[in-house]
Order: structure tokens, then C-alpha cells, then sequence
């Protein structure tokens, strides 16, 4: 990595601790620290929902204050241990590293890629997806390119298919069992930082 990068290590506050916390390499958490410090144009030493807008690609996609809001779910302010926190969600999984059976879920499971895809979608927090969040969702993805009569009636047959306990809603285990073959995994991963 080269005697820069180490200095640039030196400077980022418990590496080792985000190192085993997230899974991302001593590179990759430069890298990701590097990017902090860009987005932090007044380098306060946290980022502003605001401050999220200055990513050309999360501004222009159509869920944008809904990621931008996953990241800020506890605070108004994002400091770097907490930013790396929910980018690890996106690291791929490393599908040979071996399981520890006494270590704790990491942060880019399956599952909580789920759980964090999950709250885009359920916005009161309830724990459920309402064919109201499911409407919102929709619209916001497909915009005037179909008629709203179509999108009720997909979010009608995605409850219907989906609701195994016949509550007109989606609870996490229920869009869990629902992708259950989607490769959440290759979707729902930042291939940059391989």
C-alpha cells in the first residue's frame, strides 16, 4: 500500500476495531476515508444528509432520500465510524471464508442486506410493508411510465404472493422468504471494493 497510505491510516481513529467491525481491508477503509473527507467539504468531521447530494449517482436514483435516510435512521450527523458501519452492508461476501460459529453475524449478511432493503420500503417503522409503502415505492421507481391502475394491481399481487399470514402487509421474514432466490448478495454489493 505504499508508506502514504499507512500515514494516511495512522490517522483514521480505531482502524483496527473498523477492520474487524466491518471486514473491509486497511485499503479499502483509506479509500472509504478518503471519500468521508471529500463529501465533508467543510471537514467538520460528520456528514450532513445534504452532504449526500453531492454524489452524483445517489442524487439522480429515484430512492434517493430514502437511502440517503437509512444512513441518517438515529442521527442528523454521520461520522466516519458510523458511514463505514453502513457501507460495510454493501462489501460482498467472501463466500470462502470460513464461519466462526461463536462470531457475530457480519455486517454483510445476507440478512442484513435484507433488513437494511427492508426499511427503504417501511417508512413508519412498523415492521410491516403496507400496500401504501409498497404504492410509494413503485411510483417512485417507474415514475409516469405506468398507470397507476397497473402499479395497484403489482402491489396487489406482490402482498398477495408474499403475505403468508393473510395481513395485507409484507413483514421482514415474509420479504425475506420472498427473495429467497434472488442473489441479494451480487445486488446488493459495491464490486469497488473487492
Amino acid at each position: 500500500m505504499g508508506s502514504q497510505g499507512s500515514h494516511h491510516a495512522s490517522k483514521i481513529p480505531d482502524i483496527e476495531a473498523i477492520k474487524k467491525e466491518t471486514g473491509f481491508s486497511q485499503a479499502n477503509i483509506v479509500r472509504l476515508h478518503h471519500r468521508f473527507r471529500a463529501l465533508d467539504k467543510e471537514d467538520k468531521g460528520f456528514l450532513s444528509k445534504e452532504n449526500f447530494l453531492c454524489i452524483g449517482e445517489l442524487a439522480v436514483n429515484p430512492l434517493c432520500d430514502r437511502i440517503i435516510n437509512a444512513f441518517f435512521e438515529n442521527s442528523n450527523s454521520l461520522d466516519f465510524r458510523s458511514f463505514i458501519r453502513i457501507l460495510a452492508h454493501f462489501r460482498p461476501i467472501e463466500e470462502d471464508k470460513p464461519k466462526d460459529p461463536n462470531s457475530q453475524e457480519p455486517i454483510n449478511s445476507r440478512r442484513n442486506k435484507l433488513k437494511f432493503a427492508f426499511q427503504l420500503y417501511d417508512q413508519d417503522k412498523d415492521g410491516k410493508i403496507s400496500r401504501n409503502e409498497l404504492l410509494q415505492v413503485l411510483r417512485m421507481m417507474v415514475g409516469v411510465q405506468v398507470t397507476n391502475e397497473q402499479l395497484e394491481s403489482i402491489a396487489d399481487r406482490t402482498i398477495q404472493e408474499s403475505d403468508l399470514d393473510n395481513d395485507n402487509a409484507i413483514s421482514f421474514e415474509e420479504f425475506a422468504k420472498s427473495l429467497e432466490k434472488m442473489n441479494i448478495e451480487h445486488k446488493m454489493s459495491i464490486r469497488f471494493l473487492k
